[in-house]
Formats: structure tokens, sequence, C-alpha cells
């Protein structure tokens, strides 16, 4: 079935210096021929391919001049949607491209829906849905490193593995249908099962590979989730300035300042952060400061990391030491703060609190200690990790999911071939490994899931 013609505003919305009106579909080149008009009026339809051209765009049924443009055309199937595509490159004001807009739809063109230019890539076959998923992630990337295991997926590193593990399953279900159908040995269902068990383990194997990639991979792509706690008044809010370089939060001596979480993204030598500041964490009978305390309390409950602030300057309280029970079994780092004042904290306690955790002291108000808390903060998540650009990372949630649904199918087999269950019911398992595998890259997908994937998009993407 033909899909129609398309139009939306495809970069922000807002004054800037260009704006660009995006066409896809049979009548792009027809529709842009009765707005455009170039300098020596030729035709969008008499040009080569892949060119721009400046001109006009004229309202047809007033002959107006509405604006200066450059036009840009390209015939499929070698664009992003393998469709005629026609890009509309205007002064970047809110009424010039939405007037543009107007005209594309009033000759002819509909309002694209969230996605539809990349679901069309999807539809027509010119990416497999993990390549469309990461053209989102690109846009999102908040890290060099989160922007290059996007574009890994893009290119179809993820595609290409999944798709060499089906096959895998796929010749492996073939040859033991031709051991069944063809038992040239008496021993074929010995075999058959050897076969199956081989081959069944390698899938599983690289499952797991694939799996060990998704901690990191998912924090690349959604971000760090990183609570500061501690006291108040011990410097949270100046160490969320520092990590930010920005005054976000108000910094006074004092207590209870901070009321209400506060959330910044911040990227700390690749990693992002989600960096959550929040209320000092204390009984308090003002009520307002309660609920913020409650808050913290919740937030640090759902951490990835926790950075946990100390006062150089105070001794240990049993609030901190409260902090240190309520953090137990999670990553955290211990940042002792205010080294610029006289010492009473005993260090020799916090590092036996802290365990095998990082301890570094700080003094934010002289900027000292914050390259070590950030080299800290990289080597946690990093260490002894490959590079993003060396590896086919995981890191969307869909995926990661359907892994762990092939990793437990993958395992029945194993089991099943291990323990002699018959092989048509081995190969249900197998199957099922084949099929789920093929979710990730939409060889086997229900609409609905593709609509509501491709609903998350911006227009005009």
């Amino acid at each position: 079935m033909e899909l129609d013609t398309i139009a939306a505003i495809s970069t922000p919305m807002g004054e800037g210096a260009i704006a660009i009106v995006r066409l896809s579909g049979p009548d792009s080149i027809k529709i842009a021929d009765k707005l455009f008009k170039s300098i020596g009026n030729k035709k969008l339809s008499e040009v080569a391919t892949h060119t721009i051209h400046y001109g006009h765009i004229m309202d047809p049924a007033t002959n107006e001049v509405v604006e200066e443009v450059m036009v840009s055309l390209m015939r499929g199937p070698k664009t992003f949607t393998k469709e005629d595509v026609v890009e509309i490159n205007c002064h970047g004001g809110l009424a010039s491209v939405n007037r543009l807009l107007q005209l594309t739809t009033s000759h002819g063109a509909r309002i694209a829906e969230p996605g539809e230019f990349t679901k069309r890539a999807f539809l027509n076959g010119r990416i497999d849905l993990s390549q469309a998923e990461a053209v989102m992630d690109l846009i999102r990337a908040k890290t060099d490193r989160a922007m290059n295991v996007a574009l890994g997926q893009m290119e179809g590193r993820l595609s290409k593995l999944i798709k060499h593990l089906r096959q895998e399953i796929l010749e492996t279900l073939a040859q033991v249908e031709v051991n069944i159908d063809y038992p040239e040995y008496d021993d074929v269902e010995e075999m058959t099962q050897q076969v199956m068990l081989e081959k069944s383990k390698y899938i599983k194997t690289e499952i797991e590979k694939l799996l060990q990639t998704s901690q990191q991979g998912k924090i690349l792509r959604e971000g760090l989730a990183t609570v500061i706690v501690g006291r108040p008044n011990v410097g949270k809010s100046s160490l969320l300035n520092s990590l930010v370089q920005e005054n976000k939060a108000i910094v006074t001596d004092i207590p209870g300042t901070t009321r209400d979480v506060i959330e910044e993204y911040v990227n700390v030598r690749g990693v992002p952060l989600r960096l959550l500041d929040t209320a000092g964490i204390r009984e308090t009978e003002d009520i307002v400061e309660r609920i913020g305390v409650e808050k913290s309390r919740k937030v640090l409950r759902e951490a990835d990391l926790i950075l946990l602030v100390l006062n150089y300057a105070d001794d240990l309280t049993e609030e901190d030491k409260n902090i240190f029970k309520a953090t137990e079994g999670m990553d955290f780092i211990v940042i002792v703060n205010k080294t610029d004042l006289p010492q009473k904290i005993d260090l020799e306690k916090v590092k036996e609190l802290a365990g095998n955790r990082k301890v570094i002291t700080t003094s934010l108000v002289e900027e000292n200690g914050v390259d070590q808390l950030e080299e800290a903060i990289s080597s946690l998540f990093f260490e002894g990790a490959i590079e993003a650009s060396d590896m086919t990372y995981v890191s969307n949630s869909r995926h990661i999911s359907l892994l762990n649904q092939a990793l437990n199918a993958i395992s029945d087999a194993i089991v099943g071939a291990e323990t002699g269950t018959p092989i048509d019911i081995v190969q249900i398992d197998l199957t099922r490994t084949w099929e789920i595998l093929g979710e990730i890259i939409g060889e086997s997908v229900h609409e609905s899931l593709i609509n509501q994937l491709f609903s998350q998009f911006c227009l005009g993407k």
C-alpha cells in the first residue's frame, strides 16, 4: 500500500537563523512545485536529485511572496524514508515557518505524526526497529559516549549481531529437521541432541555477553541516577553547583535551606549523571522540611549512585551513621567536605564505615577535590570496561527485557537437550528464542508496539 505525503517542521520551535519544513511521500515534489518559484522558473520535477535550489515560496491563492528559501530535493529510494523527500529551508521564525507548513498541508500534504519519518524508514525497509530506536537515542544523547553507543546502533552493530544469532538458530533447526527426516545412522537422535546442545550453549553465551553491557548501556542512555545525601549544611548544594558549574541550588549557612529535590543533568568525564540534590536528612519539626526529608529517603532508595557528604569540621553524628546504614549494599562515594576548616571528624572511622568505598576530601569553597571526585565517579562506572566504540552496548530497556526472555528460552532448550527431552520439545524453546530475538529488530512485532514506540519520537523526525 502506497503511503500518503506527510509534512512537519523538523527544527525546534522558536526564533532561529534557519527552520526546515520537511515533506516525504509520493506527492512531495508535486506539492513543492505548487509553492516554489526558483530563479529561472525551473520546476523541481525537472531537476536532478540531491540538489538544492534558491527561490521563493509563493501563495498560489494570492500570488504573494511568502518566504525566501533554499529547497533540497531528494528522490527515493536514496533518502532517509526511501520516498521522495523535499526539505524547505526558510528563516527561523514562528510566523514564517507555520505559514509555510500550512501551505504544504493546504496543497495535499498531511501533518506528520511524532516519529513518522523514522517510522516510514522502518516500514520501507531502510532500517530495522533497533536502528529506528537508536535515532531517538542519538537525539537525546547527553555525552560523547552515549552518542557513540547510539551511532553504533544506528549503523546496525546490534542488528548484525542479532541477525547472526537468529541465522545460527535457523540453521540448527534446519539441520535437526534433516537429521530427523533422513536418518542415515542409528545414533541420529544422539547426534541431533549434541548439535542442538552445542549451538544452544553458543547462543546463550552471546546473549549473556550482550546483557553484561546492559547496565552501562542503559546508564549511558538514561543517565546515572545520582543522589547527593547528608545532614543539613554539609555542602550538598555546593557540590551540586560545583558539578553543574552553575548556581542551581541556594547555598546558605542555615540548616534546612534545601526543602525539595533538585534535579540536574551533568556530564562527568563521559558519564551522564542525573544529579539529585536532596533536603538534609535529619529529624525536624518543620512540616515543609519534613516532607523534603521524606522525599530524600525515597530517592535514596531508587538511586544508582550515592554521593554521601560529611562535614570535615564536625564530629561524626548519629545522623551521619544512620545515613551510612541507609546506604548499606548500595554504590556510594563518601565526600568529606569543608577541609578549609579545622578538622574535627575522625577520618579513620569514616573509612571504616565506608568499607571498600572511596573516600574523597574536598573544599568546595576553594574548589579543591572536585577533580578527584569526578575521577572516582568515572572509574567506578567504567573501570575495566571496554570503550563504547569497541563493543556493542545494549542500552534500550525493551531490548534488555527481550534479551532476558531469550536467555530464559535458550536456557530451557539447554536443560531439555541435557536431560534427554524429546527433540521436538527442545525445538519449541529454540524457535521461541529465534522469535524473541526477532522482536528486537522488528522481524516479529505487533503493529500496536510499533505505533507506541514511534509515538515517543519528536515531531518532524
